[in-house]
């Protein structure tokens, strides 16, 4: 067992673009031109990744992990338990709303789900930007006015984005992704999102899309103040990007030639995300754009036939072991 790479379930959205096709060669067999997202693994009741890898090939990512629960999670895995990352792509040619993911202790009043998650820029245009957190002379009874009066980008802090850049959003932070983004969004097994104000644009239906003003109000970490990026676009080797107390993110750019070995700086299951290059392990290929999983039992030696640059996602699965499979 090497790697487990899965077909990608395309979204889309009144903010997307073609994006996803042009810069990866992707052959999208969808009439929309405003594709959003690329879910590009996904363990949910109402979305399913599938394995195009010859060994397993056909199976769903649920069946995968209850059929071979111990060699591909991991001996503290329980095999009804969701996979705990949910992998993404954005084309963001237009803005997306302003919005928020509930903290765990607001999200069990609301019913709903937390969701921390990553954002990196693989590409950016002159004018892209990215809305994470508040500016310093904001506060919640001024949030609440800035709502009523349609005035809410003057409370929000906005800073440009550039390939390279990253930032963990954790739930509780306000935050929208400008245009002009490519993102790869790595985050909790989610699908949560209180929208607070959407830039009064009307949704594919043409109608205006859903707020949760309540549902925000009662999520957002309003001392969450101006919060920086992370500028890795020039960095060499290993350069750690995220941890918390879901997944740990590291990136990778190293030269046509040289090999990486997982297997050794890492205990549980793997995510590669190859952003540029091409990469291999063993007889398998892993092109621009693609995700691979590592399973537990896999030595894992990446040979870089390409100059690279990849993400890696450790999941904590020994201290995060989910017990059951829910439909939230």
């Amino acid at each position: 067992m090497t790697i487990i790479k899965f077909e990608p379930l395309y979204q889309e959205r009144p903010w997307g673009g073609t994006t996803l096709k042009d810069f990866f060669k992707r052959k999208i067999n969808l009439k929309s031109e405003k594709i959003g997202e690329s879910w590009e693994i996904v363990d949910r009741l109402d979305a399913q990744s599938i394995v195009v890898s010859d060994t397993f090939k056909g199976k769903t990512l649920r069946n995968l992990i209850f059929e071979e629960c111990q060699s591909i999670m991991g001996p503290n895995w329980g095999k009804n338990a969701r996979f705990p990352i949910l992998v993404k792509w954005l084309d963001c040619s237009e803005r997306l709303s302003l919005q928020v993911h509930p903290p765990a202790n607001v999200a069990k009043l609301l019913g709903g789900e937390p969701k921390t998650e990553n954002w990196y820029v693989a590409s950016a245009t002159e004018d892209a930007a990215l809305f994470i957190g508040l500016k310093s002379n904001s506060n919640k009874e001024k949030f609440k006015s800035a709502i009523a009066s349609s005035k809410l980008e003057s409370m929000c802090h906005r800073v440009k984005s550039k390939q390279g850049d990253s930032i963990l959003v954790e739930s509780g932070r306000i935050h929208a992704i400008d245009g002009g983004n490519l993102i790869l969004e790595i985050q909790q097994n989610s699908d949560t999102t209180y929208r607070v104000y959407d830039w009064k644009r009307l949704g594919i239906n043409n109608k205006p899309r859903k707020l949760h003003i309540e549902e925000s109000l009662k999520s957002i970490n309003f001392n969450d103040i101006e919060p920086s990026l992370i500028e890795s676009k020039n960095s060499r080797g290993r350069l750690q990007l995220a941890k918390c107390q879901y997944f740990r993110i590291t990136k990778y750019n190293y030269r046509k030639g040289e090999t990486i070995y997982l297997k050794k700086e890492r205990v549980d299951c793997s995510i590669i995300h190859l952003v540029s290059g091409t990469i291999s392990v063993g007889k398998e290929l892993i092109e621009k754009g693609e995700q691979a999983l590592s399973p537990y039992m896999s030595e894992c030696a990446l040979k870089i036939e390409n100059d690279s640059t990849f993400l890696v996602t450790d999941q904590f699965v020994n201290k995060h072991n989910f017990d059951g499979f829910d439909s939230n």
